[in-house]
């Protein structure tokens, strides 16, 4: 029997790591497409990872079944993991990814940045065209949201149309792209939808988000009423808030500098598509020095409080040819993601301290968000009247919150999935009947694997109690033939009443040695197991931790 199936491997249940799968077709022999791949980022959990990926051991079993990708637009959490999962998905490379020609570009250039990055060939498409792939039809239904050319997909099959949000609001006045289009939602709403999977990001907000139009006023206004240089942080993506940026600057009489590598990555493929026309040029490093401080706006990565970001650099006075003193203004537009308050918090306590005022979107309204709020959520609810709600893209609390909303609002049936869920959508009535393998995976310089492969457990030990290596070379009658060596890293170098604490490992090592009889010590594995406890003994005893022990026994 033919089934309509919602697989969710990354992003229900979270914010990030956004990775769903439908399929059609019997329990044993499905069809698949994939919307979406994206990524999370790594707290102090995950000490040296690169990037938190979506476990894709289901995918990777059902692949030959899989019959496109589609990628909704080009937010990290949306399409950042595919560079890095596309060789694990396909391994032949013969899965067509479709995207629009934004997106396309943006992929094209993270990879160019990526030595060894996959090859892809994307089909771009035009929001509003259809993709045939399988049993599916995909139309592609145009939205607004925080980047260019955001989609909507109505996935259309012989047991009902589904449809997939992805990221959107309902904004009349963009800073750019279209609006969402809203006769279409209602058009299919006409024809039938039999499920609506819908973002949850914020489910727990009444009323409607504000227009990038106010939010541009906004910018103008902290910019009119500065002195000193402004510098504007944002997410690199957003090149609505860009352009709202730069326009309000060019307003002021003021010109426009862009800092960091990932806005000027984004700004270049914005400008080869058209959406940067208008604007006037953006000041070189260079001149930065030569434009009074009154007559210049930077426009720059870091507001997440990344060490490495161009705000960061700023806030140690690191940058070459350009600096912020005094008096100057610096101005977040953006949303801090839960998680990154400590670093984004250290960055800016730099900056007061160099007498910069901080301006957030609490103080003036400098940011809005790209996701709809609850009464924006109800509308979508009524021009397409879904049989099912499954809420996603969201923490526990968002998809409870909008589960309680749709059922408020009539939706007969709301599906609380998580991720690895496999929801029959059609035929009866929607129903988890199964699970998959699910959860997360890593990025770690060049390779990729879970905790265990790459070592993340050890070294979040190491980071909470660091190392001890003990070498023991024992002679022909199994005495030592010298004195053990020992080298301890990230270990107390005394006790509490001023030992060396790597003299009290030596003294434990030598006799957990010498008190085992002679004849014993040619079991090697034996002396190892006596001095590996003897050593995690003196920390746990001198120190109150057992630090992580690696204990070396040759014999000449």
């Amino acid at each position: 029997m033919d089934e309509l199936v919602f697989v969710p491997l990354g992003g229900v249940g979270e914010i990030g790591m956004n990775l769903a799968m439908y399929g059609f077709g019997p329990a044993d022999n499905r069809e698949w497409i994939v919307v979406d791949c994206g990524v999370t980022f790594p707290g102090p959990d995950l000490p040296g990872v690169d990037l938190v990926l979506p476990d894709t051991r289901f995918l990777e079993s059902e692949r030959h079944n899989v019959r496109a990708m589609v990628i909704t637009h080009a937010h990290e959490d949306h399409y950042g993991a595919l560079l890095a999962l596309y060789p694990r998905i396909s391994p032949e490379g013969s899965l067509p990814v479709h995207a629009t020609a934004f997106t396309a570009g943006l992929l094209e250039a993270k990879a160019q940045s990526e030595p060894g990055a996959s090859k892809i060939d994307v089909t771009v498409f035009t929001p509003g065209e259809t993709l045939r792939a399988g049993p599916f039809e995909i139309d592609t239904v145009t939205v607004t949201h925080s980047i260019p050319e955001p989609v909507s997909l109505v996935i259309r099959t012989p047991l009902g149309a589904v449809l997939h949000t992805g990221d959107w609001k309902d904004d009349d006045e963009p800073s750019l792209g279209p609006k969402t289009d809203r006769n279409a939602f209602q058009t299919y709403g006409d024809k039938g939808v039999l499920a609506l999977i819908c973002d949850s990001t914020n489910a727990m907000r009444e009323g409607v988000s504000p227009s990038e139009r106010e939010v541009g006023e906004g910018l103008r206004k902290v910019i009119e009423a500065a002195e000193g240089r402004v510098a504007v942080t944002t997410f690199s993506s957003n090149v609505g808030r860009i352009r709202s940026i730069a326009e309000a600057a060019r307003d002021c009489g003021r010109e426009v500098l862009l800092l960091g590598r990932s806005i000027k990555r984004v700004v270049d493929v914005a400008r080869e598509l058209g959406y940067m026309e208008g604007l006037p040029p953006f000041l070189a490093e260079e001149d930065f020095a030569h434009i009074p401080r009154s007559k210049v706006v930077i426009i720059l990565t870091g507001s997440q409080g990344e060490p490495r970001a161009a705000l960061a650099k700023l806030s140690r006075d690191e940058m070459r040819d350009v600096a912020l003193t005094a008096g100057d203004t610096v101005v977040y537009s953006s949303r801090m993601i839960p998680g990154n308050e400590k670093a984004v918090l250290e960055t800016q306590n730099r900056l007061i301290d160099m007498g910069i005022e901080i301006i957030e979107d609490r103080d003036a309204l400098v940011h809005v968000s790209g996701h709809p709020r609850r009464n924006e959520l109800r509308a979508m609810y009524e021009w397409t009247r879904p049989a099912i709600g499954v809420p996603v893209h969201g923490e526990a609390a968002h998809l409870t919150a909008h589960a309680k909303l749709m059922r408020e609002c009539g939706i007969r049936d709301v599906v609380p999935a998580r991720n690895g869920d496999v929801v029959r959508l059609a035929p009866g009535d929607p129903e988890i009947v199964d699970d998959v393998p699910h959860g997360q995976i890593y990025k770690d310089g060049r390779l990729i694997g879970d905790e265990e492969e790459l070592g993340v457990i050890d070294r979040r030990r190491l980071s909470f109690a660091g190392h001890v290596a003990v070498s023991i070379v024992l002679n022909k009658r199994h005495e030592l033939i010298a004195d053990p060596e020992i080298v301890a890293i990230g270990v107390p170098q005394t006790d509490a009443t001023g030992e060396d604490m790597e003299d009290l490992m030596y003294d434990a090592a030598v006799e957990a040695v010498e008190s085992i009889p002679r004849a014993r010590r040619r079991d090697l594995d034996l002396v190892e197991r006596a001095v590996h406890g003897a050593v995690r003994a003196v920390g746990r005893n001198a120190w109150g931790k057992k630090p992580i022990v690696t204990v070396l026994v040759s014999s000449a």
